[in-house]
């Protein structure tokens, strides 16, 4: 998949284009995604970031990184991305110059988008505004329910399995290896704890059942009050794995929650608490 950061950086070509954030890739974004395949030219994607929200005043919590959501976008397909830096000056031109300058400037002949899609300053831009400009549109149907506000919604509330059935696959978190307490081996289930990138959206403290690098792993999420923690951490025991996962990128899928945080009243009863975790992750069923 070529990924370009401005028009010129993409070779020419007839393109079918959806545009949007495509925070979290769900199944909508999916839908839109296919409807620009269907359109038999070569297909594209432009997105945005940072998240356009964060530059217009107010806050989001991000479902993916760009490097997670280029991944997921090549795995949908997509032949070509444009990844367009969203500031006060893009946020600034009128729906036309964006049709002009973007959509024309990578070959657009095809446009899909959602029913509700608008751009341009001050969202000014319509659907009908493109067919207006000469712009093939398809038009897709929004999938009820299924947005990345509703995704967040679910996620902030523990609702893993229910945010998978939006997204069509587990929702994930990521981040590089870094040395932890080494607690976790002392115990006998080593962990990888993950430096997840700042505005990551992580569930709910907790121990989930969960998945990375293709083996199913026990996840904890929290601040580790057994030992007085007070550091939030994500941490994931893989499942009979033994190597070393330092300094390297994890993308962890988190299933489904098995129990809360808690303080024992023993280390004994920790690692028996631990090793049920285990047992469950390794009966659980994977979401989406």
């Amino acid at each position: 998949m070529n990924v370009a950061h401005e028009p010129s950086g993409l070779p020419a070509a007839r393109r079918a284009v959806a545009v949007g954030t495509f925070d979290g890739v769900h199944l909508g974004h999916l839908r839109v995604i296919e409807a620009a395949r269907r359109a038999g030219l070569r297909s594209a994607v432009v997105t945005f970031d940072p998240h356009p929200r964060t530059v217009l005043g107010g806050e989001v919590a991000l479902l993916s990184t760009l490097q997670r959501r280029l991944e997921l976008l090549a795995a949908a397909g997509v032949e070509d991305v444009l990844v367009l830096r969203f500031d006060e000056r893009l946020a600034a031109l009128p729906a036309g110059e964006f049709a002009r300058r973007v959509l024309r400037g990578i070959g657009a002949e095809v446009v899909a988008a959602g029913e509700t899609f608008r751009f341009g300053h001050g969202r000014e831009g319509d659907l009908e505004l493109l067919v207006r400009l000469g712009f093939d549109v398809r038009r897709v149907p929004l999938v009820p329910e299924v947005s990345s506000s509703r995704v967040r919604e679910l996620l902030r509330a523990g609702e893993t399995v229910r945010a998978a059935a939006l997204l069509g696959r587990p929702p994930e978190v990521e981040g590089i290896v870094v040395r932890g307490d080494g607690r976790g081996r002392a115990l006998g289930f080593p962990t990888a704890n993950l430096d997840v990138p700042a505005g990551l959206l992580v569930p709910p403290d907790g121990v989930y059942a969960g998945a990375a690098l293709g083996r199913r792993a026990a996840v904890s999420i929290g601040t580790n009050p057994h030992f007085g923690g007070v550091e939030r951490r994500v941490e994931a025991h893989l499942l009979d794995f033994d190597g070393d996962l330092y300094g390297q990128r994890l993308v962890v899928e988190v299933w489904s929650r098995l129990r809360g945080q808690r303080r024992f009243g023993s280390l004994t009863a920790l690692v028996a608490a631990i090793g049920a975790d285990v047992e469950q992750a390794r009966e659980a069923s994977r979401p989406g």
